[in-house]
């Protein structure tokens, strides 16, 4: 049961709703429910979501909100988002509390991995 006024879903944009999913797919074992051809769901991956065809994407540099994943093993996690086609923008740094870096995945949204 959803918490009453919690945060429950995000909805992100895609320039290729296709390559997304097979990005998440194929880096952290997602599944996806399609409802048309412009929008696909995700669920019980931390926060429930989907993704929608759209022109545009979310960068933080553009005043977008950033998703941030917690990854045990920061480097192999990096190594499984390469491997699936995403884009390293801001390498592994530290900051106080831990490390993390920033990618952006093929449908152009920009995410962030940290560890302790």
């Amino acid at each position: 049961m959803p918490a009453h006024e919690k945060i429950n879903y995000v909805e992100y944009p895609s320039r290729d709703l296709p390559a997304t999913k097979a990005f998440f797919q194929t880096a952290f074992g997602w599944r996806f429910t399609d409802y048309g051809p412009d929008y696909a769901a995700f669920a019980d991956e931390g926060l429930d979501g989907g993704f929608f065809s759209a022109e545009v994407s979310a960068r933080s540099d553009n005043g977008s909100a950033l998703i941030v994943f917690y990854s045990a093993q920061l480097e192999d996690t990096l190594a499984k988002i390469k491997a699936a086609g995403g884009d390293i923008v801001k390498p592994i740094f530290s900051f106080p509390g831990g490390r993390r870096f920033h990618f952006v995945e093929p449908g152009g949204n920009e995410f962030a991995v940290w560890s302790n």
